[in-house]
């Protein structure tokens, strides 16, 4: 069974910076492509950014050059790299690994950006 936890989430200040942690059981995260999302109030949930089993990397525009995703396979662990944070980056975050024509979330973290 896949099992995802998030953590690392918070509030900060705006231009400041968080790490999210994704924890994976049930499955390696090197294998598969690893995902972060997000949704804000009101609004649909959004792709932040997404790291393929080949190490390709997507980022949403509004992240780009801010957000950073990046796996650690010995602790099978996923990241994303806040930076310069702003309140337009307030949602709660979710971690997904797609695995094998199936997705698997966590439970998703919250972040706030306000000053």
């Amino acid at each position: 069974q896949v099992q995802l936890v998030e953590s690392g989430g918070g509030l900060v200040q705006p231009g400041g910076s968080l790490r999210l942690s994704c924890a994976a059981s049930g499955s390696s995260v090197s294998s598969y492509a690893m995902g972060w999302y997000r949704q804000a109030p009101g609004k649909q949930r959004e792709l932040v950014a997404r790291i393929s089993s080949g190490d390709t990397t997507t980022y949403a525009d509004s992240v780009k050059g801010r957000f950073s995703i990046s796996r650690d396979n010995a602790k099978n662990m996923a990241y994303l790299q806040m930076n310069s944070l702003k309140p337009d980056d307030t949602a709660v975050y979710y971690c997904n690994q797609e695995r094998r024509g199936a997705v698997y979330w966590g439970q998703g973290t919250q972040v706030t950006v306000s000053s």
